[in-house]
Order: structure tokens, then sequence, then C-alpha cells
């Protein structure tokens, strides 16, 4: 109980946001996993990420460190890099069909 009335008060403890970037991870895990429309998979993917970003950031505001900080700077370099290339797969399959379902991608042979 001392973990809620410390965040009544304004003073979030460092569980609370790690339990919301596991919610995160599981809801953007479980869209992976259902949903086969490629944008929503993009969407879930990039869901993940901030959730590990959080993470790495919590753990780096409760160790006092900045590499956990630092570390969140490589993994937004990896999604821009995630979404240009898949947007530009999802473009391509666009093009040749009017849906994009995550099937399609057989589309792109030759």
């Amino acid at each position: 109980m001392i973990g809620a009335a410390s965040a009544l008060n304004g003073n979030i403890s460092g569980e609370w946001y790690l339990a919301l970037a596991a919610v995160l991870f599981a809801i953007g895990a479980f869209g992976l996993l259902i949903r086969r429309n490629v944008l929503v998979m993009f969407m879930c993917v990039e869901l993940m990420l901030n959730a590990a970003n959080l993470t790495f950031v919590t753990f780096a505001n409760m160790l006092h460190d900045i590499g956990g900080q630092v570390l969140v700077f490589f993994v937004l370099v990896v999604a821009a890099a995630e979404v240009v290339v898949g947007l530009g797969i999802v473009v391509a399959i666009f093009r040749r069909r009017a849906n994009a379902t995550a099937d399609d991608f057989h589309l792109m042979k030759g």
C-alpha cells in the first residue's frame, strides 16, 4: 500500500514504470502475433521498442546512471531504420495489391 500512497503524492516509484513497460510490451507482442496487417505489425513492434526504452530510462533513473538513456538513442536509431525499410517494403506491396498482409511478401520475388 505504500507504493499506491506515494503514487498519489506525485512520487511514482520505478516499479510502476516497469509494470507499465511490461504491459506495453505484452500488448505489442500480443498484437504482433495476432494481427496480419503489416502496418499494425509495425506499430506493435514500435510499441515493444518504446516499452524497452521506458525500461532503460527507468533503470537509468533508479541506478543513477546515464548508460540506459544512451541506449535509448540507439534503440531510436534502430526503430527509425526499421520504419524506413519496412514502409518501403509495404509501399512496394501496396503498388501491386490493394491491401497488404504479412502473407503477401512472396509478391516481392522477381
